[in-house]
């Protein structure tokens, strides 16, 4: 009777949690309505029979994440600007990236316990193994958006003096600051997709009204990014003193060509060391295999030889 009852109090556990978790993703479900109503504002397009996987998760994990949203501003501030520079400008991000987190959190004990539970491992490793991977999708889902800003970032540094060479040429051909821009952005679109879209929406600002020094600005909030902000500096001071954009914006893309060479030099510089290390663990070990091997085998021979 005590082992019945010992028994029954990890699976009623078990099976509460996986219970509560699927109701937390079934919560953020769109019913038939909500779908209906989505086809209609979007100009009558044909309403889809089955709910893809990816709609699902787009309206689940906003409600797994809104629990876990920090309830300090400052918080809440740093967290929306880390998804901003990593290139998530929707307001439901901050909502997708927590559920995404709490996700990877709490599925891995969850699996692990139900697989301890059902013999598949023993019950102690599907504790330890899910408690390991939820705490590694927790370190994870941080980790990859601190990279995908610096992904952003390297992007922009290489692109932005090819795309300021090609806005002054349509600002000397008689373009204006918007149509240069809008002229850029579709260019790019193929070589420089990231930059053709910050470059798109810098136009459409300057369209509702923004001046070029404020929508530029803007653009440098969302990169946090050393050369667009000193992009945005010189467009400033342009616009403060009447000078030529061509010729402001001539001097900052050779800068930035300039600077984009030296970052090379000192990346080929960094190559020879970064390669010491593979060559002495792993080269030199297999060339005194190959050299050093025969002989040694020869010396032992001849030693083995001596002893009889």
């Amino acid at each position: 009777m005590g082992g019945t009852e010992a028994t029954s109090l990890p699976v009623f556990m078990a099976a509460s949690s996986v219970t509560l978790f699927v109701l937390m993703l079934v919560a953020g479900r769109r019913t038939r309505i909500d779908a209906r109503l989505e086809a209609i504002s979007r100009k009558g397009r044909p309403f889809p029979d089955r709910v893809s996987v990816k709609e699902f998760a787009r309206s689940a994990l906003p409600k797994l994440g809104a629990p876990f949203v920090p309830e300090d501003k400052d918080e809440r501030t740093r967290l929306q600007a880390r998804l901003i520079h990593a290139g998530f400008y929707s307001h439901q991000a901050i909502y997708v990236f927590l559920g995404v987190k709490m996700a990877l959190i709490l599925a891995a004990p969850i699996f692990g316990l139900a697989a301890g539970l059902f013999g598949i491992v023993p019950l102690r490793d599907g504790l330890i193994f899910g408690a390991f991977f939820g705490i590694t999708g927790m370190v994870c889902s941080s980790l990859w958006l601190k990279n995908r800003k610096a992904a952003r970032q390297v992007c922009f540094c290489r692109a932005l003096p090819d795309a300021l060479d090609v806005l002054v040429i349509c600002l000397e051909a008689g373009l204006s600051l918007p149509g240069a821009l809008r002229r850029v952005a579709s260019e790019l679109q193929t070589a420089h997709p990231v930059l053709a879209r910050e470059f798109g929406i810098v136009e459409r600002q300057m369209q509702l009204g923004c001046s070029a020094g404020e929508a530029l600005r803007q653009f440098t909030d969302r990169a946090d990014l050393e050369e667009v902000r000193g992009l945005a500096t010189v467009i400033i001071q342009a616009e403060k003193f009447g000078a030529s954009f061509v010729k402001v914006l001539r001097v900052h893309a050779e800068a930035l060509r300039q600077k984009r060479l030296f970052s090379a030099e000192e990346m080929a510089q960094k190559a020879a060391i970064k390669m010491f290390f593979p060559t002495v663990f792993c080269i030199f070990p297999s060339i005194l295999v190959i050299i050093l091997g025969p002989p040694a085998i020869q010396i032992m021979q001849i030693i083995a030889n001596f002893a009889k």
